[in-house]
């Protein structure tokens, strides 16, 4: 029997009912008002066990939503970091470039400089070996010739002697006339030969120097090279529009002079092959 039937009855006249019935309904109200009681009991045990699964889930979607809060920040900062990164990877990259261009840049110019300066180092290794290239015989014999002329046919050695001599007047900066004087003189003193023994007192070389005379030492005066400039650098210095025999003299001050003016057709011939050969 439900409560709305228990109260129902409850209603009923007592007059109305039988003694039987109103037994009944004493046991039915009996019944009905524990019933109605557990009842009400039971909803607010189910409302307050609702209101708790509630606050639970709601408990539960706060921190749900605040991790997901925190990792979508998360996130967010990585993804920042990770920009940031590869801003900075870009820009060292892009800073870098440059840089190899320059060097680039500097190592094409680099080539450039050495494949231009070679042509010219070529160009100057054969003015070096060819000193007086082009020279006409004016410049060899610019007084002309003086009295009579010997001639003979020199060796390999007596050329690789005068090509020492000039390139001594060469590297001196002095004119080919200098080397037509230089290479005379030793025809006449050595016949072109660097005679490495004593021959007159000490005299020795090319040019018979004597170390006794402050020429050098016995080693330098055997030297081509050297014994060449040491006469080179005696001439007076304006050589040039002296004839060969006055000029020569002034520095070997030999007996006589003169001779030395017979080797200059020989001496312009040989310097002139040599500058222009």
């Amino acid at each position: 029997m439900s409560f709305r039937h228990a109260r129902a009855l409850k209603r009923v006249k007592i007059h109305h009912v039988p003694a039987i019935g109103l037994a009944l309904a004493a046991t039915a109200l009996t019944i009905a008002t524990p019933l109605t009681a557990s009842a009400d009991s039971t909803r607010h045990t189910a409302a307050s066990s609702v209101k708790s699964v509630v606050a639970q889930h709601a408990t539960a979607a706060k921190k749900s939503s605040a991790a997901a809060k925190t990792s979508t920040a998360a996130k967010s900062t990585a993804a920042a970091a990770k920009t940031s990164a590869t801003t900075s990877n870009a820009s060292k990259s892009t800073a870098s470039k440059p840089t190899a261009a320059k060097t680039t840049t500097t190592s094409t110019a680099a080539k450039s400089t050495a494949a231009a300066a070679a042509p010219a180092a070529k160009s100057a290794t054969t003015v070096s070996s060819k000193p007086y290239a082009g020279v006409g015989y004016s410049d060899l014999e610019p007084t002309g010739i003086e009295g009579s002329q010997q001639r003979f046919s020199p060796d390999s050695d007596q050329w690789n002697n005068a090509t020492s001599i000039v390139q001594a007047a060469k590297d001196l900066n002095m004119s080919a006339y200098a080397a037509t004087i230089a290479v005379a003189t030793a025809m006449q003193e050595s016949s072109l030969h660097n005679l490495t023994t004593a021959t007159n007192a000490d005299s020795l070389g090319l040019f018979q120097q004597r170390p006794s005379m402050g020429w050098g030492s016995a080693s330098e005066l055997t030297d081509p090279a050297y014994a060449s400039k040491a006469f080179l650098r005696e001439l007076p210095s304006d050589y040039q529009n002296m004839n060969l025999s006055d000029a020569a003299q002034s520095v070997q001050r030999s007996f006589d002079g003169s001779l030395y003016s017979q080797w200059e057709s020989q001496a312009a011939y040989m310097v002139h092959t040599i500058a222009n050969s």
